[in-house]
């Protein structure tokens, strides 16, 4: 089994399925593109991903985009161990608390929202990095919510970390870019520490990759 990624350091998508790969002992290589600087707009990406964003996984030749479908092809193709459950109510929960940073949070921060903010009104440093503790915070509150009525144990679904983990430790992440205090929110905290003790995850955290420690290199 040939499998790529196509991911870049900084990108929360592409932290997602490096875990789920990893977690599943799967094999993969993965290409740099870097895209605040533009990578992903070049022709020779656009050939790989017309929607020119990252990551996009490539088995055996065949293209995939989108983290959540990648994550659920990979139960698809090697079952165990599972990310979603297979009790359909189960597996619906696990879904819901994905797409909660995978359509709701996360999008509102990506580099194209960040980039539109400041050509289309203006935004300055400080006004884009407040936008995006704002709404990375309002994430973070609506998972410490949702884990207040249903408590981890110790993950969100059990014993086994899944797709929703992958998930919330990834709006995690993305408040350790911005340097959010999590005090406010210990049973999110709780939950992405227990994650982040384990290796698939601790490997795949965007300050692991080879590109941040050439970009901090840089900067």
């Amino acid at each position: 089994m040939s499998i790529k990624l196509y991911g870049f350091w900084r990108s929360i998508a592409s932290f997602r399925v490096r875990v789920a790969l990893k977690l599943k002992g799967l094999a993969f290589e993965e290409t740099a593109i870097d895209i605040l600087c533009g990578e992903q707009f070049k022709p020779g990406y656009d050939a790989v991903n017309p929607e020119h964003v990252v990551p996009t996984f490539v088995h055996d030749g065949y293209q995939l985009f989108q983290s959540m479908a990648i994550m659920e092809y990979l139960d698809d193709i090697k079952p165990a161990p599972r990310l979603l459950p297979e009790d359909a109510k189960e597996r619906a929960y696990a879904r819901s608390l994905a797409l909660m940073t995978i359509a709701d949070a996360h999008p509102l921060v990506v580099p194209r929202v960040r980039n539109h903010l400041a050509k289309a009104f203006g935004a300055d440093t400080k006004a884009i990095e407040n936008w995006g503790k704002h709404w990375t915070t309002e994430g973070l509150a609506t998972y410490e919510r949702l884990l207040g009525r249903r408590v981890p144990a110790p993950f969100a679904l059990g014993a086994e970390p899944g797709l929703a983990d992958i998930c919330i430790a990834g709006q995690v992440v993305g408040a350790h870019f911005l340097k959010l205090e999590l005090g406010a929110f210990p049973i999110v905290a709780g939950l992405a520490e227990r994650c982040l003790k384990m290796p698939e995850f601790a490997t795949s955290h965007p300050f692991e990759q080879p590109g941040y420690k050439t970009a901090s290199v840089h900067h």
